[in-house]
């Protein structure tokens, strides 16, 4: 099962590229932008509920769906490139092994313990 779920998750990120080919702006924005969303831990320095919170909120492939159609309804294609490059960085991390966190620990995923 697990590998049916990293290889859906690497469609998804595959997909995500897809997405960032339609908009202009060069490829190098793609990679340079990937690991962006990781700031979110910095909530970790607070305490593990923190981290967890703002991990999950960031991490959420909602947003970066949500953010990407807004984007497409303004036509505004830095909002489009936020949402692709969120939903991109989520997919990926759940390809890693990296799920939504639990308030417990930062190894204590949605996927299993890290």
């Amino acid at each position: 099962m697990k590998t049916l779920l990293k290889s859906e998750e690497l469609i998804q990120f595959l997909a995500a590229i897809y997405l960032f080919s339609r908009l202009s702006f060069a490829w190098w924005w793609f990679p340079a932008l990937l690991l962006l969303p990781d700031i979110s831990m910095i909530g970790y320095l607070i305490n593990p509920a923190v981290g967890a919170v703002l991990y999950n909120i960031v991490h959420h492939k909602g947003l970066g769906i949500v953010i990407g159609l807004i984007g497409l309804a303004l036509g505004n294609q830095y909002l489009m490139l936020a949402g692709v490059i969120l939903f991109a960085h989520s997919s990926m991390d759940r390809v890693a092994g990296y799920g939504l966190k639990y308030a417990d620990s930062f190894k204590h995923t949605s996927l299993g313990t890290m």
